[in-house]
C-alpha cells in the first residue's frame, strides 16, 4: 500500500514519523520524505505543500498482530512522549479494540490497535467533538468513518 500525504512543515514532520515509525526515511528531497515500512508493508510520502494540507481528514492507524506487538509499541512512543491517548477494551468501529493514538504536526491522528472481536456495540462515550477518534455518529446520524 501507498499513502502520500500532504504536509506544512517537512521538517517537523520528518522529526515526527522518523520517532513513530522508528527509522529514518528511504528518500528524503527538498519538500519531500518517503518511509519504506516493512511491518506493516506500507509506503508513506510526505509532499511539503501548506495550501493543500486538509482539516478534519480523519486518521489513519496500524492494526498490530498480538496485545505484546501493542504494548511494545506504546512503551516506545511512550519514551518519546507521542502518545496522546490509551484505550482499553475498547467497542470502536463495531470491532472490541485495544489501542493508542498520536497526532502528526498538522493535526493527522493515527491509531495503533490489537483487534480482539467483531462486536455488535459501538462505545457512545467518545466525545462528539472528537468523531475523527471513532466511528460515533454525527448529529446528523451519519458515519464520520468506517474501517
Amino acid at each position: 500500500m501507498h499513502v502520500s500525504v500532504y504536509v506544512s512543515d517537512l521538517t517537523k514532520s520528518v522529526d515526527f514519523y522518523n520517532r513513530f515509525f522508528d527509522q529514518d526515511p528511504a528518500k528524503l528531497k527538498p519538500g519531500y520524505a518517503k518511509y519504506v515500512l516493512d511491518n506493516p508493508s506500507l509506503i508513506i510520502s510526505f509532499v511539503e505543500n501548506n495550501e493543500r494540507v486538509q482539516a478534519n481528514f480523519g486518521h489513519l492507524g496500524f492494526q498490530v498482530e498480538t496485545p505484546e506487538d501493542l504494548n511494545i509499541k506504546l512503551w516506545q512512543l511512550k519514551k518519546e512522549n507521542l502518545v496522546s491517548k490509551e484505550e482499553k477494551g475498547t467497542n470502536c468501529c463495531y470491532a472490541k479494540q485495544d489501542k493508542f493514538w498520536v497526532t502528526d504536526p498538522d493535526g493527522i491522528q493515527w491509531e495503533v490497535y490489537y483487534f480482539h472481536e467483531d462486536v455488535e456495540f459501538n462505545d457512545p462515550h467518545y466525545e462528539l467533538n472528537d468523531t475523527a477518534v471513532c466511528c460515533t455518529p454525527s448529529d446528523d446520524h451519519e458515519s464520520s468513518h468506517s474501517k
